[in-house]
C-alpha cells in the first residue's frame, strides 16, 4: 500500500466555481498508485468542493442563482455578522454541501463520468486563497 499527500493553493475572485480537475489529474498521475482511492479536503468552513457538469457554464450559473435564492445574504435573525454579511450564508452554504470528497483511482486515473470535474465552490463574496489538501492511497 503507497499512499502521497500534497496541498495545493486555489485562488477565487469571489463566489463561483473553480475547476482543478487537471490539478487533481496530475497529481494522481504521478503518485504511481494504479488503483485507489483519493480524497480532496478542503480546509475552509466558507466554502466547499462540488463534483459537478463541466461543460455546460450554464449549470455553474443555476447553481449559483439557486444557492443565492436558498441562502440569501440579509437574514436579520443571523448571529454570526462580525465577518460580514456574506460570512454565516457562506457557512451555511459549506455545511449544505461537503467538505471532503474522495474518488476511486482505476488504472492510474480518477473516474470522473464524461462531463463530470471538481470544483472549489467558493462561497464568498471576496478573493481568497483557499487550501486543499490531496491524499491518495493504493496500490
Amino acid at each position: 500500500m503507497q499512499q502521497a499527500v500534497h496541498s495545493i493553493s486555489i485562488p477565487t475572485r469571489g463566489q463561483g466555481l473553480y475547476e482543478f480537475t487537471d490539478v487533481l489529474d496530475r497529481f494522481v498521475a504521478q503518485s504511481g498508485i494504479a488503483t485507489g482511492l483519493v480524497t480532496v479536503f478542503v480546509r475552509h468552513t466558507s466554502c466547499s468542493l462540488l463534483i459537478q457538469e463541466n461543460a455546460d457554464p450554464d449549470v455553474q450559473t443555476d447553481l449559483l442563482g439557486f444557492f443565492r435564492r436558498l441562502v440569501p445574504e440579509g437574514m436579520d435573525w443571523l448571529v454570526h455578522t462580525t465577518e460580514g454579511p456574506d460570512d454565516m450564508p457562506a457557512h451555511i452554504k459549506s455545511a449544505l454541501t461537503q467538505t471532503s470528497i474522495s474518488i476511486p483511482v482505476v488504472d492510474g486515473q480518477t473516474v470522473f463520468g464524461t462531463w463530470q470535474g471538481i470544483y472549489l465552490f467558493e462561497h464568498r463574496r471576496h478573493p481568497h486563497q483557499r487550501s486543499v489538501v490531496l491524499h491518495i492511497i493504493g496500490d
